[in-house]
């Protein structure tokens, strides 16, 4: 299993690197520089949220939000596809923005060891999680009232590849600078309570096929599996995770969480659990 946290941690380098070269060579390309043959792509047309965000103005009006290309809409049906069966595995294995928490994350887990990801209560916890769907709510009705993109000035996602640019507004920049100061405190915490694309995923995980899948009898009860879990999910309490907060990192799964072989698999589900 380790061999398999190996290639998700190659898989997000691989993704981290293209979107920002990607995001690079577009602006290399309009001062007269880059690879031409990637100059229509941009940030906005390789984003899947954005396909999410414009189905009321393609539904309506038949347009699309300005500055959001029909690429985002092919991106949004293949990643809703690939959560059918996997859940949100974008959010664990693609995304450059979870990718950048979790590697600040690092530096936090050696400040901090075992009160790293645990400085807020659960009692809070549980609720400041369902933060993300109020945001999506929000950016939804935004863009659809306006006809923009109205969340790119807060995106922390967009102010990430584009601060360079002079395109990035302060507030974004502010939020950018605050979410990876509090990664070193916790891991992903614009993933568990603002992300609004995690909201949508994350539904997902309630039907997907293939399911992160705990069997009782083996299971010591060491609560590893729960310490791994960047997202607090208490998988030692459940049969079948199917809370809408996992990513499908797979930590739970691997020797570095569950040490008991065959007791925390990724599996499809059995109707009998």
């Amino acid at each position: 299993m380790k061999k398999k946290m190996k290639i998700r941690g190659i898989i997000q380098s691989f993704f981290f690197i293209l979107i920002a070269f990607i995001t690079i060579n577009k602006t290399l390309v309009e001062s007269g520089r880059g690879f031409k043959f990637l100059s229509s792509a941009s940030l906005h047309a390789i984003c899947p949220f954005g396909g999410v965000v414009s189905i009321y103005e393609l539904l309506t009006a038949g347009t699309l939000v300005k500055k959001i290309h029909e690429s985002s809409f092919v991106l949004m049906i293949i990643v809703f596809l690939i959560a059918v069966a996997f859940g949100a595995i974008f959010c664990g294995w693609i995304c450059p923005f979870g990718s950048i928490q979790e590697w600040v994350s690092k530096v936090g887990k050696k400040i901090f060891k075992g009160k790293h990801n645990n400085f807020i209560p659960s009692k809070i916890d549980k609720y400041l999680r369902f933060l993300r769907y109020l945001v999506l709510v929000w950016v939804v009705y935004v863009t659809a009232v306006t006809g923009k993109i109205g969340f790119s000035d807060v995106d922390p996602y967009y102010s990430l590849f584009k601060f360079w640019t002079g395109e990035v507004a302060i507030t974004g920049i502010v939020i950018l600078i605050v979410i990876l100061a509090a990664s070193l405190f916790m891991e992903r915490p614009w993933c568990k309570y603002l992300c609004p694309y995690g909201a949508v995923l994350g539904v997902f995980n309630l039907f997907r096929i293939f399911k992160i899948k705990r069997n009782p009898k083996t299971c010591i009860s060491c609560t590893a599996c729960d310490k791994v879990c960047p997202m607090n999910i208490k998988v030692s309490e459940t049969k079948v995770v199917r809370n809408h907060q996992c990513i499908s990192c797979m930590k739970c799964t691997s020797e570095e969480g569950c040490k008991v072989e065959d007791t925390v698999n990724f599996t499809c589900e059995r109707r009998t659990l």
